[in-house]
């Protein structure tokens, strides 16, 4: 595996990490001065701060921008509402287009209100990316699909194993591959098998970490930092860098109760010494 002993410049923040305390700008400012080589922006903090000045910004600052999260959120119980949501799709395509992200994060959504229908919400999930994808072909936007854990399948996101992310990719073509995030797949038998199949297909587009702690508090926002919970986070990226991934290592930490009441330096720090020591 490469050797992240001394080297920042494959890490990269992902402001949910410290989304409480800091805008995009801080975030920006704040990579830059600790030497931190990606940020992926969320979409609400891009839209305070604004894509054409983001994009400057960041730029100024020399991060490679490694994601934008995100898009998705296909299923909906109306066709109105699913157009909308393509819509918003084709919006975040365009922003990710214009910040220079490397992808497009995709957290596909769940059930559509009232349905107990899995099944078919995976279906719209498949219609809505195919829907996608010649704008984002056009804007040179690769799409990735990112499984959550089965715990979010019914609010967030009904694609829950790699396995289920790689067979969309077989079926949609061109411009779709997948982000590998350790918090929800660290659990799955297959992932390894998973990891190689997507690797053959030079599909892997992202690259994420954090931990998951024993006991969870809460199943959406309490990560924990990595080496402070269970997942063994080496063995997987060994996987995924077996596999030919050579990109950055992402932290996405939910941490309401704990890192996002702590002083913003003093997350970043702890991130860049747990890249060294744990991922």
């Amino acid at each position: 595996m490469r050797d992240f002993s001394g080297d920042t410049a494959l890490l990269s923040l992902n402001t949910a990490t410290v989304q409480a305390q800091w805008t995009l700008e801080q975030c920006i400012e704040g990579c830059a001065r600790h030497g931190i080589g990606g940020i992926a922006p969320w979409r609400d903090k891009l839209a305070e701060c604004g894509a054409k000045r983001a994009a400057r910004l960041i730029r100024d600052a020399g991060l490679r921008v490694t994601g934008l999260c995100r898009g998705g959120m296909f299923p909906a119980a109306t066709p109105a509402e699913r157009r909308a949501a393509l819509d918003d799709n084709r919006k975040a395509v365009d922003d990710a287009a214009a910040i220079g992200a490397e992808c497009l994060i995709l957290v596909v959504g769940g059930l559509p209100e009232g349905s107990k229908d899995i099944a078919g919400a995976r279906m719209q999930v498949r219609d809505g990316i195919a829907a996608l994808l010649d704008h984002a072909r056009a804007a040179a936007m690769p799409l990735a699909i990112e499984p959550l854990h089965p715990m979010y399948a019914a609010d967030r996101a009904c694609v829950n194993t790699l396995k289920q992310a790689n067979d969309l990719c077989d079926a949609l073509g061109d411009g779709v591959g997948v982000a590998v995030d350790v918090y929800h797949v660290w659990w799955d038998p297959d992932l390894e098998a998973e990891v190689a199949r997507a690797g053959a297909a030079d599909r892997i587009l992202g690259f994420h970490v954090s931990d998951w702690l024993v006991p969870t508090a809460d199943l959406l926002l309490d990560r924990g930092m990595m080496g402070d919970g269970v997942i063994d986070i080496p063995k997987i990226r060994g996987w995924v860098e077996d596999a030919g991934y050579d990109g950055a290592s992402e932290v996405e930490i939910f941490s309401k109760d704990n890192w996002w009441r702590r002083e913003p330096d003093d997350v970043l720090a702890t991130c860049i010494e747990r890249h060294r020591t744990v991922v």
